[in-house]
């Protein structure tokens, strides 16, 4: 069993669900568990989102506590007073997401820790999200938004829009232990913050991506892009992304490199790697490599550079050609500013 979880969530007047949030998913968990909580609700084999009602909690909880489960058997009984849609979430094998729910389960294992990006299949899972309004009064179908926007103001009420996404922001589902974020509404649900991560007020950190921690984000990592431990992205620089532009190419940046500001990435970087403020490598740039005296060596393509380590790449200010040199000094991160988040 790859994955289990009890959430509670959000539906439009249509059924369809719009949003889940599972206080504790696990990972891995125990088979004991999930026998017991198949039994209770009748789940059948194979990754299944099986809705329940508050009035089956007793139930479930019951099962749970019985199989030696007392943590997730006091969440099904918190359930029981629930006025929004519950769902028990099992997930056996990686395939592609087939539900909202099991989407959202996905999302939550990146953000708590439990995967790392790539690590779970989310091949779909686009076409099995809702755009949704999130507002102050909870997710909205945005087909629904103008009914409960009057709704509102007869009551008496403003009903304010955050933005119209098909993802939440992170924080509103999981706050993962030893991080910073400038503005919570920069990082999605599916975000992996490593332990010691600073996320600066103009930084961004789609879903299926993140940081190894500790590290300093003043940049943009777009999704699927992993940045190794120590590394610092400088303000408005940008890495490239698979989800448009990106080609396949699984962008990643290793430990204890630096991303000037407004510079970027569009091949993977290996370790101490230092990228000019400015300056955009994309994978077909011709790049000129200085050899140790100071001399051309050789000029090629930047994928010919990809995934390579201790790379100083940075841009000739007299004829515009960028080169490559021998980095030979890492980024050394504040510690102090990681070190007590």
């Amino acid at each position: 069993m790859l994955s289990f979880a009890l959430g509670i969530g959000t539906q439009n007047t249509q059924g369809n669900w719009l949003e889940i949030y599972y206080p504790a998913p696990l990972s891995s968990p125990d088979d004991s568990l999930v026998a017991a909580a198949k039994k209770a609700l009748g789940a059948p084999e194979g990754n299944a989102a099986i809705s329940f009602l508050p009035e089956d909690c007793a139930r479930l909880a019951a099962a749970l506590k019985a199989a030696g489960h007392p943590e997730q058997a006091e969440l099904a009984e918190a359930f029981a007073i629930s006025q929004r849609p519950l769902v028990a979430m099992f997930i056996e094998t990686d395939q592609p997401p087939q539900t909202a729910p099991e989407v959202y389960l996905k999302l939550h294992l990146l953000s708590h820790r439990l995967v790392k990006p790539h690590g779970v299949d989310l091949t779909g899972m686009f076409g099995l999200l809702r755009n949704i309004a999130w507002t102050n009064e909870g997710a909205i179908d945005i087909e629904e938004l103008p009914a409960r926007r009057l709704k509102a103001r007869l009551a008496g009420r403003a009903l304010s829009v955050d933005c119209v996404d098909k993802f939440p922001k992170m924080t509103d589902y999981v706050v993962p232990g030893g991080i910073r974020i400038g503005d919570t509404a920069r990082v999605r649900l599916g975000a992996y913050l490593g332990e010691g991560t600073t996320v600066m007020h103009e930084g961004f950190v789609n879903f299926n991506a993140g940081t190894e921690g500790p590290g300093m984000i003043e940049g943009r990592i777009s999704a699927g892009v992993m940045v190794g431990k120590g590394s610092d992205l400088g303000g408005g620089c940008s890495t490239m992304g698979t989800l448009s532009g990106g080609g396949n190419i699984v962008i990643k940046v290793g430990e204890g490199c630096l991303i000037g500001a407004n510079a970027g990435i569009g091949i993977p970087l290996g370790d101490r790697c230092t990228v000019e403020s400015g300056l955009y490598i994309t994978a077909g740039a011709k790049i000129t490599l200085i050899d140790a005296d100071g001399n051309d060596a050789d000029t090629v393509a930047a994928r010919e550079l990809a995934g390579q380590n201790d790379l100083l790449l940075r841009r000739n200010s007299q004829n515009g050609r960028i080169e490559c040199l021998t980095n030979k000094s890492a980024v050394a991160l504040n510690e102090a500013l990681h070190a007590h988040n």
